[in-house]
């Protein structure tokens, strides 16, 4: 009996492996394709055919969309926890920023120093006012739970 068990179970095992084995050959196939397909798109030049500048606004767009309904969508018991979590991701901002702002003036002639010196600038100072009003936040929420008295 436990044999029989035994036995249906690696059948079953081996059944899964084949079926896996056939879709890895399938997925493998796919790209294969597709590889061909892009190999023939970047020879005819259509690859590229979208502005760096469009891709990373509609990126851009995106993550506010995003951010927008996460946020919102938020219990607020969770809202302290949230906040301790979008200051750990300002400080990582404000390292960002402060590199900007450190660009050696003298290692780009083009100009491009000077704008991601101004956009750390205003980074830095987004990420400062973000920073300290999650803290007055948090601060706030806490006291709500202070016994009184």
């Amino acid at each position: 009996m436990a044999s029989d068990t035994t036995q249906q179970l690696l059948d079953s095992a081996r059944q899964a492996a084949e079926a896996t084995r056939h879709l890895a050959e399938q997925a493998q196939t796919y790209s294969d394709q597709l590889a061909q397909v892009a190999a023939a798109a970047s020879s005819h030049g259509l690859a590229g055919a979208v502005d760096p500048v469009v891709f990373r606004l509609a990126i851009f767009a995106l993550a506010v969309f995003v951010g927008y309904y996460v946020v919102w969508s938020v219990t607020p018991a969770l809202h302290t926890p949230l906040m301790s979590v979008t200051n750990a991701i300002s400080s990582v901002i404000v390292v960002g920023a402060l590199l900007s702002v450190g660009v050696d003036a003298a290692a780009d002639a083009g100009g491009g120093s000077s704008v991601a010196r101004w956009l750390g600038f205003i980074a830095l100072a987004l990420v400062s006012v973000n920073i300290f009003g999650g803290f007055l936040v948090t601060e706030r929420m806490l006291s709500m739970y202070k016994k009184k008295g």
